[in-house]
């Protein structure tokens, strides 16, 4: 804990105010990217702090989570960068909810409950007016209080572009028409509210089946192929699905949204339908 109070005190004492005093476990560290669990008796707070290349999106991040409805944050600076502090959401990722799904072939109900929840969390965020720009398996927690979502480093408003440049995130999850604009520019790429859909639907495959939904060895690149590769190859839709299918009623209306047209590709809301009707 030493380490931690000598740079960024003032988060701890943000955690201490909320919670008690805090016991602190660390939950990643990369990239300049650090963040922390602090539990005390009084609850358990999230603490992230942005130093070097990370202390824009640490920032714009929290410019996010206080405009949002429902998701408080404290934030401060410190020498070397920049911290917040928000309320630790407690429950499983989409990706855990499917666990007993991928390993036993179980728990159809509880992962279709779990994919309709986290589908209209996305659109409830769409319908108040903002792109998420990097949904993935781990980034909607399931609370008692339903789905809240992780990681808004990429988040915008739609009529804003609160960055210079953009190099995409997860590849495996990046819409066709995304990866061409990042490839082709002009920068600023803006996410848009149908790439969070594509993203959205290869998040559920892949909580799904434990896959990618892209098949790149059949579309002739490896899998430690460089990213540079792989995105070109989805630009150009040259990477064909993959085709194990474990749960075919689901994958087939995933499988619908992820080859149609930007234009033609449906709402967050219409995928919350889609996957209703889904005879688990």
């Amino acid at each position: 804990m030493g380490e931690f109070t000598s740079v960024a005190a003032a988060a701890l004492k943000a955690a201490e105010a909320a919670c008690g005093p805090v016991d602190l476990e660390e939950i990643s560290d990369r990239r300049g990217s650090a963040v922390w669990k602090a539990s005390g008796p009084r609850g358990a707070v999230s603490i992230k702090l942005g130093t070097g290349e990370a202390i824009e999106v640490t920032s714009r991040e929290a410019s996010v989570l206080d405009q949002l409805p429902g998701y408080t944050v404290t934030t401060g600076r410190f020498a070397n960068g920049v911290w917040y502090v928000t309320p630790w959401l407690a429950g499983p990722s989409t990706w855990d909810v499917f666990r007993p799904l991928r390993k036993k072939d179980e728990g159809r109900d509880d992962a279709l409950a779990a994919a309709v929840d986290l589908c209209c969390a996305v659109a409830d965020l769409h319908h108040a007016g903002w792109v998420h720009g990097d949904l993935q398996p781990q980034h909607g927690i399931h609370t008692e209080h339903g789905v809240r979502l992780l990681d808004f480093a990429w988040s915008r408003r739609l009529a804003d572009t609160p960055w210079s440049r953009f190099d995409g995130t997860m590849i495996h999850l990046t819409a066709p028409e995304l990866a061409a604009r990042i490839i082709n520019g002009p920068q600023p790429v803006r996410t848009t509210q149908p790439t969070d859909v594509y993203a959205l639907a290869a998040t559920l495959w892949t909580c799904a089946t434990g896959a990618w939904p892209l098949d790149y060895e059949a579309g002739g690149l490896a899998k430690d192929a460089p990213v540079e590769a792989k995105r070109k190859a989805i630009a150009h839709r040259a990477v064909p699905m993959a085709t194990a299918t474990p749960w075919p009623a689901l994958q087939a209306r995933l499988r619908y949204v992820l080859l149609a047209a930007p234009d033609d590709r449906p709402t967050a809301t219409e995928l919350v339908k889609l996957i209703e009707a889904v005879d688990g």
